[in-house]
């Protein structure tokens, strides 16, 4: 028991004690204090989606006049007179609703219209006093109709003021908006929804009142999140629109670019909801310290209010953009789960809805609203044509109402005589004692019969309005259209039935599968998704749409290659960071490769002219490679190491590599093209192999002033099909500004010579020509290609050793031909 004092009674001096049970004291304040959070705070009215709160701030500026077209004032202005006229509570919570009802990624729809640093999904807005407000498009719909007397006003807290109950709420604002709340001993959570597709269930629910919920998720499929976003997985949206409880998962939508030529990164262009990007970087961060996470190497928040949200996750080079992101959406909010609870108020009760039961509350209020704006004005018109009657009446005969009026003692015993005289009310009386002067005209009496007509169709109008519940239904229909195509949009939310199969199949790094890599004749790199080369097998080879073959290696994806330069170095280079292209049944568009230079660091003016593998197999004869100058050198085959760059041949000053080209046996024949059409070839195993520091021997003998242009070797097998490709031109023209002509011939007309030697003419020149600007030497058929990788067709083989060539429609930067898959 415990004792509560009272105050005594005027004019006594004793005080009375009562005695009272705490258990019963307790359980009644916590009562009255639980209704009070439910019915006054937490909970959203199912009828205008809006809280308490919510509902005061609309209304407040409304009658602060602070519509879409008036200009902006300050929040704190707002909150101090919701806070002093209609709501007696903290300054901070009606902020924190305004501010909420101001921010585009929380609504779907705002309601306020906010000027100023109103917050993002990370950090919270500026003080009151530094922000501005007025009402959004959206809040005219919510609270236009108030002076019609569609909703019930009650007082205010200290009963000085009244305000709506409810507002008439012409857009269905909480399945659009959504609402959240914690309550004593309940809570609420629900998702947004896209306005256009709740206007379309609520008009087909309005045509058609029996509608299954099957029905209104033809209209209604799933929320749509102001973020938007992917929902994976609608069966717990089902169970939510059919019992008001259920849960869905919603995932960031993310794409796969490359970066750099050397680095894939993940972009996310959207989040889950409530989720910001600060939140996933820590927890991205987080999880890399933890080594939970593998394979992020970056990320980078690079959101703007142009671009909108922009988070880019850079995947270390050797790991499975696709394995990564599903471990982004396992471990980071980069995947969040919504729980819905759809507890609202319903006639002043808290209620679990579904959608069908939502819509039901929200369309019965809408019709309650339109039924009562008609009779409201219904009634006004009638008094109005009441007045337009009576004033038709003085008009008609306004010398005798004049003389009456003249003619009375006061204002009393005017109104009398005019009653009795013209058959008037009394409202009609007044009104014509009101009358001014001036309406006594002759245009005056047209305008009042044109109202009158009017008033009298739309009397009519709205009597069959409201005798007619289809007419009614009708009505609210078409508004609700109307707002929908006012303030609705496209849906930014994704829906997927299911999620995606599972990339836990997909490993985490890129497996040490075989493949080739590929240098086109463009300088683009890249590789093949399998072992085989893409056309090998119609005796093709890799001839592309898009550029040609300058050199191709067997090798594995995580292993290493070298690249021949033309100062006589190898650098290494990563097989797995260059790019993959994608399979294909024919032939291959090398478009999608990547710069050589972006792989590699080399001096000015050197370039590479070959690919090699840095693993000799087994009974390899080592590289073969040929100098400017005719010089020929065989490296003898030796393991690579763990070197990232070395000397294959010592070069003298002047001189650079111009070909080199992995022996497989040893019994191939090189073969040597020099500037003044002199064709040399001879076995290779005339080249004694050397060590890495010696400077090769005579391959060549050159002319005075000529130059070696290609240098390349044919295997026995390929020798009966090689041909020979020869392209002249003028040394005074510019390099890659004239066509020239070109020569195809079987190289079997060339015959073999001595090492050393000057061998034999492979060209003749045409006037104007003085040099070979390109050769090449391999299995035909040949092709070219120009400097943009477009293919140039080439003359076809002719017999002619030393003929002339067949001029060219533009310049070629590269040749291949057939090759053999390995």
């Amino acid at each position: 028991m415990a004792r509560r004092t009272t105050p005594p009674p005027a004019g006594r001096s004793t005080e009375r004690i009562l005695d009272v049970d705490v258990d019963e004291e307790m359980r009644g304040s916590f009562l009255e204090y639980a209704y009070s959070v439910i019915y006054s705070r937490a909970l959203p009215d199912a009828r205008d989606g809006l809280k308490p709160v919510q509902r005061r701030i609309l209304f407040q500026m409304a009658e602060m006049g602070l519509r879409p077209e008036r200009p902006h004032v300050k929040s704190a202005r707002v909150v101090g007179d919701v806070m002093g006229k209609l709501h007696p509570h903290s300054d901070a919570a009606i902020y924190d609703a305004l501010v909420r009802m101001a921010q585009p990624f929380s609504l779907r729809v705002p309601l306020v219209d906010g000027h100023g640093n109103f917050g993002s999904p990370d950090d919270g807005p500026a003080a009151s006093r530094y922000t501005e407000s007025r009402m959004a498009p959206a809040a005219v719909v919510m609270t236009d109709g108030l002076d019609e007397d569609v909703v019930d006003f009650v007082p205010n807290y200290d009963n000085s003021l009244t305000q709506p109950g409810v507002l008439p709420a012409a857009l269905p604002n909480l399945l659009v908006n959504g609402a959240s709340g914690i309550a004593v001993g309940m809570a609420t959570n629900m998702p947004p929804h896209n306005l256009v597709e709740v206007v379309a269930a609520a008009r087909h629910l309005i045509a058609h009142p029996e509608a299954t919920l099957a029905d209104l998720m033809r209209y209604v499929p799933g929320p749509d999140l102001p973020t938007g976003g992917r929902i994976v997985g609608l069966e717990g949206v089902r169970e939510a629109y059919a019992t008001g409880r259920g849960s869905f998962r919603t995932r960031a939508s993310a794409r796969i670019e490359d970066l750099t030529p050397r680095r894939k990164g993940i972009v996310f262009t959207d989040l889950p909801y409530t989720v910001g990007p600060e939140k996933v970087i820590d927890k991205v961060k987080d999880a890399v310290q933890a080594k939970k996470l593998q394979g992020v190497a970056n990320i980078l928040d690079l959101t703007d209010r142009e671009h909108g949200t922009h988070l880019v996750v850079e995947v270390k080079t050797g790991f499975t953009p696709e394995a990564v992101l599903e471990q982004l959406y396992r471990l980071t909010p980069l995947e969040d789960s919504f729980g819905i609870n759809n507890v609202c108020l319903v006639d002043g009760q808290p209620r679990t809805l579904g959608l069908k039961e939502l819509l039901q509350v929200y369309v019965g209020h809408r019709l309650d609203v339109v039924r009562r704006r008609s009779a409201f004005r219904l009634a006004r018109r009638r008094e109005r044509l009441h007045l337009v009657e009576g004033l038709l009446v003085a008009i008609l005969d306004i010398d005798e109402v004049i003389q009456v009026i003249r003619s009375s003692d006061d204002a009393g015993a005017a109104r009398s005589r005019l009653v009795e005289v013209f058959d008037l009310s009394d409202v009609q009386a007044d009104h014509i004692l009101e009358l001014r002067l001036r309406r006594l005209t002759r245009f005056s009496r047209i305008e009042l019969e044109a109202e009158r007509d009017q008033l009298q169709a739309e009397i009519a109008e709205l009597a069959e309005l409201l005798g007619s519940e289809r007419l009614l239904r009708r009505a609210v229909s078409d508004e609700l259209a109307q707002v929908a195509r006012a303030h609705g949009d496209a849906r930014r939310t994704v829906l997927l039935e299911a999620a995606a199969a599972p990339a836990a199949s997909v490993p985490l790094q890129v497996l040490d599968e075989p493949c080739w890599l590929l240098l086109s004749g463009t300088g683009l790199l890249a590789r093949t998704a399998g072992v085989d080369l893409p056309g090998a097998e119609d005796g093709e080879g890799c001839r592309a749409p898009h550029d040609v073959l300058r050199s191709a290696v067997r090798t594995t994806a995580r292993a290493s290659v070298g690249a021949v330069t033309s100062a006589g170095r190898v650098l290494r280079l990563g097989v797995v960071d260059t790019p993959v292209l994608p399979p294909t049944a024919g032939r291959p568009s090398l478009s999608g490769g990547a710069p050589l230079r972006e792989f590699l660091s080399l001096a000015p003016g050197e370039d590479v002219v070959a690919l090699c593998s840095l693993a000799p197999e087994p009974g390899g004869a080592g590289l073969a490679l040929g100098t400017a100058q005719g010089v020929v050198k065989r490296v003898a085959p030796e393991p690579a190491g763990a070197r990232e760059a070395w000397e294959v041949i010592a070069l003298k000053d002047g001189d650079r590599v111009v070909g080199a080209v992995e022996l497989a046996t040893g019994a191939e024949e090189l073969v040597f093209v020099t500037s003044d059409a002199q064709l040399l070839r001879f076995p290779a195993e005339a080249v004694r192999p050397q060590g890495r520091a010696a400077g090769g021997v005579a391959g060549v003998r050159l002319a005075p002033g000529a130059r070696v242009v290609s240098f390349g070797a044919v295997a026995p097998q390929d020798a009966a099909g090689a041909v020979v490709v020869t392209i002249a031109g003028a040394s005074a023209v510019l390099a890659g500004t004239g066509p020239g002509t070109a020569k195809v011939a079987p190289l079997a007309e060339y015959p073999a010579k001595g090492r050393a030697t000057g061998g034999v003419r492979c060209h003749r020149f045409l006037r104007g020509e003085d040099e070979l600007v390109l050769a090449w030497v391999g299995p035909g058929p040949a092709r070219g290609c120009a400097a943009g990788g477009q293919p140039v067709d080439l003359p076809p083989a002719t017999g002619r050793r030393d003929g002339s060539g067949t001029p060219l429609g533009q310049p070629v930067v590269a040749v291949d031909g057939a090759r053999a898959s390995a």
